[in-house]
């Protein structure tokens, strides 16, 4: 079964990992009060605020978890690298609740009762995560789809499956309009029939779901047996919507205009808006107060490490195309642009000591709470580009131009989920990010962008 959360396909066994996941976690911490107070039964039901004080530890360490990127099943090339990873956000978590419990002595549950509850903790989630990687290896609970048609987007939506065991999904084949090419293979399943046979090949295969993904529709439609498909209540799905759905990103390539006008979301009301516009007002006001003195340090050392201006102005195009001035710390040398923009590269040599510390940790960014101020920008938008760069790719990358309907961001949907982009190619892939985002621009996709963005700050991906 699959649910959509953030119009993503989310698969119900991931929320029941991470509920039973808590649940584990919260009987660890009882049964470590058990055993710590085993001899003494009274003192284990009369202790003060168990149930409180657990869940503030089940929090802690969720979030640690999720931090260090251990909901993440991609990203784990062993169960060495796990245990590793689980120990690190362990030592976070406990770290975290050292604070907490110095800062608010009354949430303290006892070092006794957390040691040994740690080591429950440690063994348990480890067990629960390998039992769990091996279910999904089976692939025995995902649901079945079955692509029609075998173009590009069909391939793309076939390889984002395989190569993700988590999606819930598994590709049984493929559908073409051309019964000779019947057997040949795609990604790595093969096409198993062709459009007369759709119906007699779900029925056969137990098919949940059938994607069309067809690149030309006129006159190869095979609506008559989608519809029986539909009747029979099998799931027939757009191929672009379910790509979406399933990345979290929009099939640049794939799309025409009328998915645009006539698909969900693009809903900006202006209640929203204002509220917006409200509360990061307030946000950076009070953000430039408590960060003035660290500001002022940051200025400091940029001084000392080479010449020039402590700040960087540089033109970018914001919202329906209005061009403004982006405040940064300058990370690189004076005049690094006196022979013209070019992309920043990995490793480059135009950026300054202090520079490259300040742009692995983002706090370059720091001093565009003044845009956010003057309402040139937002917290989270697409992130704006400069006019000449601009000018360039919306000639050659359909629908550029809409990520200006929007404000642009200090972060975005883009920079969460894809590395720093330095070239026309990484301008495609960013903008497949934000005509999700502003498809799908919500307050609660806003406060999960903010997430994940301490996530990457956290860990400095993607800084050049």
């Amino acid at each position: 079964m699959i649910l959509r959360i953030f119009d993503q396909y989310i698969p119900i066994r991931k929320i029941v990992f991470f509920f039973l996941e808590s649940a584990f976690i919260t009987g660890m911490v009882i049964l470590g009060a058990y055993l710590r107070f085993i001899g003494d039964p009274i003192s284990f039901y009369t202790y003060e605020y168990l149930i409180p004080k657990t869940l503030l530890i089940v929090t802690c360490i969720q979030l640690s978890l999720y931090y260090f990127e251990l909901y993440d099943l991609k990203v784990f090339r062993s169960n060495i690298e796990l245990g590793i990873r689980l120990l690190q956000s362990l030592g976070v978590s406990s770290i975290l609740l050292a604070v907490l419990y110095y800062l608010f002595p009354f949430l303290i549950i006892g070092r006794g009762i957390f040691i040994i509850s740690l080591g429950f903790m440690g063994a348990i989630i480890v067990t629960w995560r390998i039992i769990y990687n091996h279910i999904l290896r089976m692939r025995q609970l995902d649901q079945k789809i079955m692509i029609v048609g075998s173009g590009p987007l069909a391939k793309n939506i076939a390889t984002e499956i395989i190569e993700r065991m988590d999606t819930g999904f598994k590709v049984i084949g493929f559908i073409t309009e051309n019964p000779e090419r019947v057997g040949e293979k795609l990604v790595n399943p093969s096409i198993i029939g062709h459009q007369s046979q759709i119906l007699d090949i779900a029925i056969r295969e137990k098919v949940d779901r059938i994607v069309v993904a067809l690149e030309e529709r006129r006159g190869k439609f095979p609506g008559a047996q989608l519809l029986d498909c539909k009747m029979r209540g099998i799931v027939v799905e757009e191929g672009i919507e379910f790509y979406e759905h399933l990345t979290g990103r929009l099939q640049v390539e794939s799309l025409r205009p009328s998915f645009l006008i006539f698909s969900g979301g693009f809903k900006k009301s202006k209640w929203m808006m204002w509220a917006k516009r409200v509360i990061e007002f307030v946000l950076s006001l009070i953000g430039l107060i408590l960060l003035s003195p660290f500001i002022l340090v940051i200025s400091i050392l940029i001084k000392i490490d080479s010449r020039g201006p402590v700040f960087y102005k540089q033109e970018r195009v914001g919202e329906r195309g209005k061009i403004f001035k982006l405040l940064k710390f300058r990370s690189m040398v004076e005049n690094a642009e006196a022979k013209g923009p070019v992309w920043a590269q990995q490793d480059d040599k135009r950026v300054t000591r202090v520079g490259r510390w300040i742009r692995k940790l983002r706090l370059d960014e720091v001093p565009q709470m003044f845009n956010v101020l003057k309402g040139d920008v937002s917290f989270v938008g697409p992130r704006p580009e400069r006019p000449c760069f601009v000018e360039q790719l919306r000639k050659e990358i359909p629908f550029y131009d809409h990520r200006h309907s929007v404000k642009p961001g200090v972060t975005g949907w883009a920079q969460v989920k894809y590395r720093y982009g330095a070239s026309k190619e990484d301008a495609l892939e960013k903008l497949k990010y934000d005509l999700y985002y502003i498809k799908n621009l919500s307050p609660l996709f806003d406060l999960l962008i903010i997430f994940e963005t301490i996530k990457v700050v956290l860990f400095g991906k993607g800084a050049r």
